[in-house]
């Protein structure tokens, strides 16, 4: 949902209740948020490096670790079969599609999700599975998503990356667009 800061998604998970996405956190911006979100799980994701906005936020707001803001163009390609010993699984849902890479048993082996919004397809929850790791799932489910939201017409990608999901996407033409810092309210 649109805000006058930014963007709000209700998550509406334990501990992730909520999220907002301020583009351009300035201070009075920072202190409207922190001074009437008041329900603990409440995230901010602010667009900036931590030392331009962690020094605005009060007590009871809990940086975390250095996240990166990264966009890439997307191009229609064609589908790429799964890794040996995988099947792929893309599925829609609430306009919300989902890849899977799954085992021959059926286990979720690595995975990622996205949503299109106008021509920009927006890419959540990329993750390989502890036992699946090195052996290219992550590009195999980034790869998949990209042309498939291509198919649905989106021509940008954006995400937010941890710092090790930013060295994958690199390799696969993401850039950087902008540092995030991402806070979550613990207390009051």
């Amino acid at each position: 949902m649109r805000e006058p800061w930014g963007l709000r998604v209700d998550v509406g998970l334990p501990g992730h209740v909520a999220r907002h996405i301020v583009a351009a956190p300035t201070p009075e911006i920072l202190r409207h948020l922190t001074g009437t979100l008041t329900v603990a799980g409440t995230w901010l994701k602010l667009c900036g490096p931590a030392q331009a906005v962690v020094p605005h936020l009060p007590p009871g707001w809990d940086v975390k670790d250095p996240e990166f803001m990264m966009t890439a163009a997307l191009v229609r390609e064609p589908a790429r079969p799964a890794p040996p010993g995988y099947h792929l699984a893309v599925t829609t849902r609430a306009g919300v599609t989902a890849v899977r890479l799954l085992t021959t048993a059926g286990e979720v082996a690595a995975r990622g999700q996205f949503a299109v919004a106008g021509a920009t397809a927006v890419v959540d929850r990329v993750e390989t599975g502890d036992g699946h790791r090195r052996r290219g799932l992550g590009t195999a489910v980034m790869r998949t998503i990209a042309a498939t939201a291509a198919a649905k017409g989106a021509r940008t990608g954006v995400l937010v990356a941890t710092a090790q999901g930013q060295a994958l996407y690199s390799t696969l033409g993401w850039s950087l667009h902008t540092p995030v810092t991402a806070a979550v309210l613990t207390s009051r």
